[in-house]
């Protein structure tokens, strides 16, 4: 029967979401179906919207919006019942987590509390962000418009993303400038928000070591020290210390 092929297909994909929980949130492990299944706001949520995804599909009126408004009640999370999200999907905590009508949202994707998957302006049609698998979007973090978020990319905590993002990339700062990590693949939901590289800062180095070769030409023409007039350079912020995600 159709209707228990997707209560089937919903109950698959809620035990997906419950080992991405467990895999994803040290706070789960150890912890059993049952009490992530009752406890966790997050599961709460994506039970929620698959049901109501399920109605909003079958064309059934004021339900879908119903089911919606009740979990954002009682979870903080508000997911429009038109949102189309794949499996493994993980929201660690939640509180403040929107996800518009038109966004699509892949496999393997980590949401932190506060994340805005929302539109910009009145414009009709496809509105909102497409995050394409193993995504990681940290907290406070808002993605605008119809843009693409490549497969394994890591949006930084409070970054404003408005533009495409390629894959295996890093975004960070408002707006969001993309850049990549050590010059290696960005994979996997790694909460490490320490050792984010800092663009600015990084262009202001790279002002700073130019006025420094510069002053130092000068110097050898006047015939003073070349070393005398290079100024010091203090980095804006430190990116010392361990890995908080435990890598």
């Amino acid at each position: 029967m159709p209707g228990l092929s997707v209560l089937a297909q919903v109950a698959k994909e809620v035990r997906r979401d419950m080992d991405a929980a467990r895999a994803r949130d040290p706070a789960a492990r150890g912890v059993g179906r049952v009490e992530i299944l009752t406890t966790w706001p997050g599961i709460h949520a994506l039970l929620a919207h698959r049901t109501a995804h399920v109605l909003h599909e079958a064309g059934v009126p004021l339900l879908p919006r119903a089911i919606s408004m009740c979990s954002r009640a009682l979870t903080g999370i508000e997911i429009h019942p038109a949102a189309r999200i794949g499996e493994g999907l993980f929201i660690d905590h939640g509180a403040g987590v929107v996800i518009g009508e038109t966004a699509i949202i892949g496999d393997d994707v980590t949401l932190y509390q506060g994340v805005t998957l929302g539109g910009t302006g009145f414009a009709t049609g496809k509105r909102h962000p497409t995050v394409q698998d193993n995504v990681t979007i940290g907290s406070g973090a808002k993605l605008l418009g119809p843009i693409t978020i490549g497969h394994g990319a890591k949006i930084g905590a409070n970054s404003v993303v408005i533009t495409d993002v390629p894959p295996n990339c890093t975004v960070v700062g408002n707006p969001g400038h993309p850049v990549r990590v050590d010059g290696r693949r960005v994979e996997g939901p790694d909460a490490d928000w320490i050792h984010l590289p800092d663009p600015i800062a990084e262009a202001i180095q790279a002002l700073a070591s130019r006025i420094g070769a510069l002053e130092r030409a000068v110097g050898e023409l006047s015939g003073e020290d070349p070393d005398a007039r290079v100024a010091q350079v203090t980095p804006l912020r430190s990116v010392r210390g361990p890995n908080p995600a435990g890598g």
